[in-house]
């Protein structure tokens, strides 16, 4: 019985989002108190037991996602993305456009949130286009493919920061297992699927300008690259270096404290802060101002992982994860494919690739709790799963559609398709990484 109670909550909590078009914080709270109400939990208990759901999925997110942000937004204004992406596009040249562009999407998506690097490198593709007389789809794919495994697999992005804290996984070791799997992600579903769309009709595509800088004013190539770059330098050093140091020395303790994905952060935004900010002659205050803006576009999404930490706390209070897990782990299905199972059936009913991976640990949590699991794996697979086909009810479907001129069934056909291949293809990368490593 509580398991059809678990369902239709789920359906629900669709059916607010997508029809009703409630906000996504405020459903997951009122589902959170229906479920809890039906589950048996003391009405007395529940306010706190929603309290305590949002305390703890914020508690160790704030900092990593508010900061990654700042990062985020220091590297578009400062023009250190612009560097980067022109000295890419230098280095391969015409003939291998579309993967200097790829790469630009996967180096440009680690610090951007998606909507964010969508929006600031689309100019870039758009202008490549008429200036080579290149095929929008077949040079702006591989970007776009880029841009999302980064947001679905990797941390510090905003979903897959909050797999990590929900199965107290390993960030650094997520990371680098995500590095891995998104490489061939990216390649099939980039440079080689687009080829398969170049006898699609090319539309006349609007106009858009590229807000740039002057040359004189960019950050130099190395301040870019690695500033970009540096919280998965330092996940990834602190992650090796923490097998080989003895944590009871001094060292070890101090390189304990680093390798937190929180400190990470911090040492990235300050060395940022130096780099793209006051070493380019920005005043304090400026930079500071671009912070504050950075914290603006990351609320809701903060308020929506809050919020899914509520249903998930309801859901462990009542004992019904227990249940949920006593089922799940009698079906015939592995762990890893049913958590990417359940975060792809979220994800086309529901839109949000954050919604559905949330949503989907919630109830997949009780067997990586049980041990049963990498939980680093499950991060991936479930953070594959929420990619998978985007369409009309996903905001990103409708931004890729106008913006590349295309009616519903080309998108369906490039972008829909595109989300697909990266979703199976993660799925495919985290069962042999599996069974190379158990």
């Amino acid at each position: 019985m509580n398991i059809f109670i678990v369902i239709a909550c789920i359906g629900l909590l669709v059916f607010l989002i997508t029809y009703l078009k409630v906000n996504s914080f405020v459903a997951f709270l009122l589902i959170s108190l229906s479920a809890g109400v039906m589950l048996g939990i003391p009405i007395t208990d529940l306010a706190k037991t929603i309290q305590k759901g949002l305390g703890d999925t914020l508690g160790s997110l704030v900092t990593i996602i508010v900061l990654g942000a700042m990062l985020g937004k220091l590297v578009a204004e400062s023009g250190a993305a612009q560097q980067i992406s022109g000295t890419l596009i230098n280095i391969f040249g015409q003939k291998n456009m579309a993967w200097g562009l790829m790469l630009t999407g996967f180096i440009i998506g680690i610090p951007l949130f998606y909507n964010v690097g969508f929006v600031l490198m689309i100019p870039l593709v758009f202008a490549l286009v008429h200036q080579y007389k290149l095929h929008p789809l077949v040079t702006g794919v591989p970007m776009m493919a880029s841009l999302s495994v980064a947001h679905g697999f990797l941390p510090p992005h905003p979903s897959p920061a909050a797999l990590v804290a929900q199965f107290q996984a390993n960030m650094g070791l997520t990371l680098m297992y995500g590095i891995v799997i998104a490489i061939p992600a990216i390649i099939l579903a980039g440079p080689i699927f687009a080829k398969t769309l170049v006898n699609r009709p090319i539309k006349s595509l609007g106009t858009f300008s590229m807000k740039s800088l002057p040359e004189n004013e960019l950050p130099n190539k190395w301040s870019s690259f690695v500033t970009a770059l540096l919280p998965v330098f330092l996940l990834v050093f602190t992650t090796i270096a923490e097998v080989y140091i003895d944590k009871t020395t001094v060292l070890g303790q101090v390189f304990k404290l680093i390798s937190d994905p929180a400190m990470v952060m911090l040492v990235a935004i300050c060395f940022a802060t130096y780099s793209l900010g006051l070493r380019l002659g920005k005043k304090m205050e400026d930079i500071m101002n671009i912070y504050v803006e950075a914290v603006k576009d990351v609320g809701m999404i903060l308020l929506i992982i809050a919020g899914a930490g509520t249903l998930k706390e309801v859901l462990l209070v009542s004992g019904v994860s227990k249940e949920i897990a006593g089922y799940l782990g009698a079906m015939p299905i592995p762990p890893l494919v049913l958590g990417w199972l359940m975060a792809a059936i979220i994800r086309v009913c529901v839109g949000s690739a954050t919604i559905a991976g949330l949503t989907a640990a919630g109830m997949i949590y009780p067997l990586v709790a049980g041990g049963g699991v990498d939980p680093n794996l499950m991060v991936l697979s479930i953070g594959a799963g929420s990619l998978m086909f985007s369409h009309v009810n996903d905001g990103g479907f409708w931004l890729f559609k106008e913006y590349f001129n295309l009616s519903i069934s080309e998108t369906i056909r490039s972008w829909s398709v595109m989300e697909s291949i990266v979703s199976a293809v993660g799925l495919v990368g985290v069962l042999v990484l599996q069974a190379i490593l158990h």
